[in-house]
Parts: structure tokens; sequence; C-alpha cells
């Protein structure tokens, strides 16, 4: 279980990261490559992936792994390339044989190179740099404008959220198997992870290719940073402008399914009004839901879905 915990001083100093940040998206979209849940969104774009993915860029498998327990050398909190380059290779002379031993036993390829890599070896750095160039060349940079885009609607409508129903219905929304107990924000999945946050508060970052539960991070200035699944990941985040701020936020066929769900409906039948497969719609409600803004019910063999005041309301406003 991840659990956090928020002192009173906490709680007023929940902050969303102001752009997604290049490296950190690279390392969650070659570990959503690897991943095998959501193929009904990720599929397709993950075959892509397989097939674009330059030979030089595969060194990075050995460092991200598809749970996203990962080196955070690697995914460096810099709001440009470069920058995010530069603070990797300054990382170097920090690492510990420790990190090593962890990074090594989970690789799926030899250790030599890895073993490299913590030595200092020239040529070992110049791969990394080599392999991190490439990825982002083929797998984030053609896809940079509807990353911030569903970034951006991500942040505007969680911090309508927060001013509207509070951080813990904020908080809540970022995976349906999160909640509160008492001051302690909880998401009942492995592995377990605790931390306290002091009072340093903590930011909050979306991201359209991470599909696990929420990931949190430590900063070197001692805050936290907690990575969710963003609403609209990018295999549905529309190219070009988007139709409208509600487009913006869930993609089209997202919203779509949000406003049919105003009057209850079947899975069967929002995938015969909207021309999608049973799989997508069951991704999208699964989203929806996770967020607050449908909920999903029994009645014998059929499977219902209905709007939530939540969800309504999002309707009324337009995002």
């Amino acid at each position: 279980m991840l659990r956090v915990h928020f002192t009173a001083e906490d709680l007023f100093n929940v902050t969303f990261a102001a752009e997604p940040l290049p490296l950190v998206e690279l390392a969650l979209a070659l570990v959503a490559w690897q991943r095998t849940d959501e193929p009904a969104v990720f599929g397709r774009w993950r075959g892509g992936v397989t097939r674009e993915l330059p030979g030089r860029a595969r060194p990075l498998l050995d460092l991200l792994r598809p749970d996203g327990d990962n080196p955070q050398f690697v995914e460096p909190y810099a709001a440009t390339l470069e920058e995010g380059l530069a603070a990797v290779r300054d990382a170097g002379p920090r690492l510990t044989p420790g990190e090593l031993r962890r990074v090594a036993a989970r690789a799926p390829g030899p250790a030599s190179w890895l073993r490299a890599l913590w030595g200092q070896d020239r040529e070992a750095w110049d791969v990394l740099d080599g392999a991190l160039r490439a990825a982002h060349e083929t797998v984030l940079a053609p896809h940079w404008p509807r990353i911030r885009q569903s970034f951006r609607a991500d942040v505007a409508w969680r911090t309508r959220l927060l001013a509207t129903h509070g951080i813990k219905a904020c908080l809540a929304s970022t995976h349906p198997r999160s909640g509160w107990s008492g001051t302690a924000f909880e998401v009942g999945l492995p592995p377990d992870y605790e931390v306290r946050l002091g009072g340093r508060g903590l930011v909050l970052m979306p991201s359209v290719f991470w599909t696990g539960r929420p990931l949190l991070a430590g900063r070197p200035d001692g805050s936290h940073v907690l990575m969710y699944p963003a609403l609209t990941p990018l295999p549905l985040a529309a190219p070009g402008p988007a139709g409208g701020a509600l487009d913006a936020l869930l993609g089209r066929t997202r919203a779509a399914v949000l406003q049919l769900l105003v009057e209850r409906r079947t899975t069967s039948e929002v995938a015969r009004d909207l021309a999608i497969s049973l799989p997508s719609v069951s991704e999208h409600t699964r989203t929806l839901r996770a967020a607050g803004l449908i909920t999903t019910e029994r009645d014998g063999k059929a499977v219902l879905h209905s709007a939530t005041g939540l969800g309504v309301d999002l309707l009324r406003s337009g995002a």
C-alpha cells in the first residue's frame, strides 16, 4: 500500500507542476510501452513504438522497468531535454553500489554495461546519452503538443476540483483504489511505501503515459512529487486543437461517453450509440469512474453506468 501522511501545513501546500517534464515523461513512456495493461487504449500505440524505437535506445530498458520503480537519476525534474541530459550526467558520481545491485537485479540484459555506467566509463555514459536522445526523438518529440495539451487540461480540471471539493476529492480521483484514512492518503496496491511529508507539501504531476497506481518520488529539496495517470492518456489525446475544454480534458470519445451517461446506459448501449468496441467502453468508464465522474452498478447481467453530480457539473461547466 502507498501511504502518504499529511500534516495540517501539508494540506494547505499542495501544488501542481507547471509543465510536463521531458525526461520524466520519456521514462514513463518507455515503462508504459513494456506494460500490458489497458490494451484497448495503449495497444496500437505500443505496436507503433515497437516498430519505431531505434536499437540505440534499447539500453534504456536495462534501467526502466514496467513497474515504474526506477532509478531517479535517469528521469530528472528538468524543464528541457538538454537540461535533463546535463542533470543525468551530473548524477553519475553520486550513484551508489547499492543502486547498481538493485538495478542490475531488475535488468533483463547483462550487467556489464550497467557496471561500466556506475564505474563512470565515458563510453557507457555516451551510450546512455545517445539512448535518451534517440528515444526522445522517436517516442516523445512528435507528440509533445498533445502531451502538453492533455497535461494542462488535467491540471486545470483538478485545480478546479481542489477549489470546489477540497484536497481529499482531488487526490481520491487519481486512482480507483485510492482513499483517505484520517490525514493519510492511501492507495491499496503493492508495493508498500510510506512517507511523512513533514510540512514540505506535495507537487501533483499528471502523466499521459503512466497507467499504474500513483508514484511518489522525493526531490533534492526534501519535498515530494506524486505522479498519477492523466485523465486523457496520449493515445486518446486528439491531434490538433481540441474541440473544447472538455475534449481537451477527456478526449473526444471519453467526453462523448460522459455526455451519454447523463442518462443511465449499459455498456452495450454506449458501444452501440458511439460505434466503439465493448473493451473501449470498459476502458473509458473505468477511468471516468476512477475520477468520480460516473458510477457503475449491476442489474442482473447488465452493467449500468450513469454520471455522478460531479460529472454533470463538469459537463455543465464545459470543463
